[in-house]
C-alpha cells in the first residue's frame, strides 16, 4: 500500500497517524529499518522529513534518498547525533528482538527535542496463543527464531518511564484499509495481502506512544 494516499486520512493507519503528526520539515529517526519498507512508506506520506535511521545490518540503499543511516546495536552503543536534535523516534518490530531495553529507551530520551514523541510497535503479548502460520510469514510470536520474547504495552511504558519519558497512549496497531478487507480476502487463496488484512484484523501487534517532556 503506497502511503501517499493516506495522506488525506492519515487516521486510517495508526503508523501513518503518528508520522503525520511529526512537525513539517522535522527530523524523524527510524530505529531498526531492516529492508527499509516501512521507512519508505513514510517517506511517501511525509516527503517534507528529513530521515534518520539506525539498523545493525540494514539496507540502506533501500532507505529513502537522503536518509542519515548509522549502523549500530541497540542494545549497547550510543547512537551518532547530539542530544535533543530529533523530532520525532519510530521503532517498529525490534523490543522483541531485544534482550535489554535499557540502552534503547535511553537513546530515545536523549536523542528526542522537548516535547518529541517516540512510537514503539511490537507483536501483542497476545499472539503467542495465535496458531502458527508454518510458512514464510509470523503469525504465533514464535514463528520468528529471532524473537526473544513478547513485550506487553505495559512493559514498554515502564521503560520509557525509566528513561524520562511519558507515555501517552497506547493501543493496538490497525491499518483501517486492510481491517475492511479481511471478510471479502477470507475466501481468496493464501498471498500476502489476505495474511496482512488478517493481522490488521485480529489485532496483532500493540504500540505505545511516549513523549519527552517539555523543558
Amino acid at each position: 500500500m503506497n502511503w501517499a494516499w493516506l495522506r488525506i486520512a492519515p487516521w486510517l493507519d495508526t503508523r501513518a497517524r503518528f508520522v503525520s503528526r511529526v512537525p513539517r520539515g522535522g527530523r524523524l529517526l527510524d530505529l531498526g529499518s531492516s529492508d527499509g519498507e516501512t521507512l519508505h512508506h513514510m517517506g511517501e506520506l511525509r516527503p517534507d522529513l528529513r530521515f534518520l535511521s539506525v539498523d545493525l545490518e540494514g539496507v540502506p540503499e533501500r532507505y529513502p534518498k537522503g536518509t542519515d543511516f548509522a549502523r549500530a546495536n541497540l542494545e549497547q552503543d550510543r547512537l551518532p547525533w547530539p542530544d535533543s536534535s530529533v523530532d520525532a523516534v519510530t521503532c517498529m518490530h525490534v523490543v522483541e528482538h531485544l534482550h535489554g531495553l535499557t540502552n534503547l529507551f535511553a537513546e530515545t530520551a536523549r536523542l528526542l527535542k522537548p516535547g518529541g514523541q517516540a512510537y514503539f510497535e511490537t507483536p501483542h503479548p497476545k499472539t503467542v496463543h495465535w496458531p502458527s502460520a508454518q510458512g514464510r510469514f509470523t503469525l504465533n510470536f514464535y514463528d520468528d527464531p529471532t524473537h526473544v520474547k513478547p513485550v506487553s504495552p505495559g512493559q514498554l511504558a515502564e521503560a520509557a518511564q525509566r528513561a524520562g519519558l511519558s507515555p501517552i497512549h497506547s493501543g493496538v496497531s490497525r491499518n483501517w484499509v486492510f481491517v475492511a478487507a479481511w471478510p471479502l480476502l477470507y475466501f481468496t487463496r493464501p498471498s500476502r495481502s489476505r495474511f496482512t488484512a488478517r493481522v490488521h484484523w485480529g489485532g496483532w501487534s500493540a504500540c505505545l506512544i511516549a513523549q519527552k517532556p517539555r523543558a
